[in-house]
């Protein structure tokens, strides 16, 4: 039963309706309410639509726009979160690689003349900078993200929230998201490396080529079905903020709501990080692009991965991240909550529980009723 009154509850999250005759959308017509199609209305009536989604199931266009009705309606949130989170891990990301990165030399995997050791030590040297960069930028998505599954899931209702609100929610949360997202990734590196390790056995005991081309067919095959496991967990963040379950039963809850449903789910985010990523771009390669140019080397220091990165190219290509950081974070997180509430609508009549919870009356009729309090 959801509690509109109390600040950051969400409406019925945690509760999913029970299946069978006697549960919610039994002779509904898969819409909440509309028994009868065929009784000379002509349709259904509209859905009923309190924020940025109507309550029925979506359709790929709908979830899209309403990750972007969202940050355009509650700009204000959904980009000063974005913003803040964006600064702070790109001035970590500029210090260190200025700092710190620029003495790992990877000049020798460009050498021909490289022996083994310094090619060896190159490559670990770049693997380190490249994981500690994806590190801190994997902590600002996380925090991003648990910030905006908040303020997604308001406006669904059509409530704002501030960036304090959305943090007094998210923050019992948010230890156990950073659990959530190292242990799929964990998963993902053990599954490839699983498929990979034949083939190095061969390497080892002397199988050569032979033993490389295992390796890498294992790798592309396990490849297959980390994915397939990634997409299937793929909700288990929203779960996990919404719900307020623990790991293990969000990633129990993401694989209920995906069953049936991974290619449409696989499309959708695929789409979805297509569009912020091609839109990010746009966005960050002129300013990459001014970054050289404005650098003591140029064009050449671009392309050139053995060269040391100056404060000006790093400053302003930082400059562009942060902006293309604003555009990816509210898409891309607001796409996965939207999904999720999707799923659930189609599969736990979710829809009945949000109406109740933003004030409607006969949910399916689009009527409004009074809002609670109002």
């Amino acid at each position: 039963m959801p509690r509109p009154g109390r600040a950051g509850a969400g409406p019925g999250w945690g509760t999913p309706p029970p299946a069978g005759p006697g549960g919610p959308g039994a002779g509904q017509g898969g819409y909440g309410g509309y028994g009868g199609w065929g009784s000379g209305w002509g349709g259904p009536p509209p859905a009923a639509k309190p924020g940025v989604i109507p309550l029925r199931p979506l359709g790929v266009g709908e979830i899209l726009d309403g990750a972007v009705s969202t940050m355009r309606t509650y700009w204000r949130t959904v980009l000063g979160i974005s913003l803040t989170v964006a600064v702070v891990t790109q001035i970590v990301v500029i210090l260190l690689e200025g700092l710190v990165l620029n003495d790992a030399s990877t000049s020798a995997l460009e050498d021909p003349s490289a022996s083994v050791d310094e090619l060896t030590r190159a490559l670990g040297d770049a693997m380190l900078s490249t994981g500690v960069v994806f590190l801190i930028s994997l902590i600002g998505t996380i925090v991003a993200t648990a910030l905006l599954t908040t303020v997604t899931s308001r406006a669904v209702l059509g409530k704002s929230v501030t960036t304090g609100e959305a943090w007094r929610d998210a923050r019992p949360q948010v230890a156990k998201l950073f659990g959530l997202i190292f242990l799929l990734i964990l998963i993902a590196f053990a599954v490839v490396a699983v498929g990979a390790l034949p083939g190095i056995l061969a390497v080892v005991a002397g199988a050569g080529d032979a033993g490389a081309s295992l390796a890498v067919l294992g790798s592309l095959a396990t490849g297959v079905v980390a994915l397939w496991l990634m997409v299937r967990f793929s909700l288990a963040s929203p779960a996990l903020m919404l719900e307020k379950q623990g790991i293990l039963k969000s990633l129990s809850r993401s694989a209920k709501l995906v069953r049936g449903s991974w290619w449409r789910v696989f499309g959708i985010q695929l789409l979805a990080t297509l569009i912020a990523n091609i839109v990010a771009s746009i966005i960050v390669l002129p300013f990459a692009f001014v970054a050289s140019a404005l650098d003591g080397e140029g064009f050449t220091g671009l392309v050139n991965s053995g060269s040391d990165l100056g404060w000006t190219y790093l400053i302003v290509s930082g400059i562009g991240a942060v902006i293309g950081a604003m555009i990816t974070f509210p898409i891309t997180a607001g796409v996965t909550v939207l999904l999720y509430i999707d799923q659930r609508i189609r599969r736990e009549a979710l829809d009945l529980d949000l109406s109740r919870a933003a004030g409607i009356q006969d949910h399916g009729s689009g009527t409004p009723g009074p809002t609670p309090g109002g």
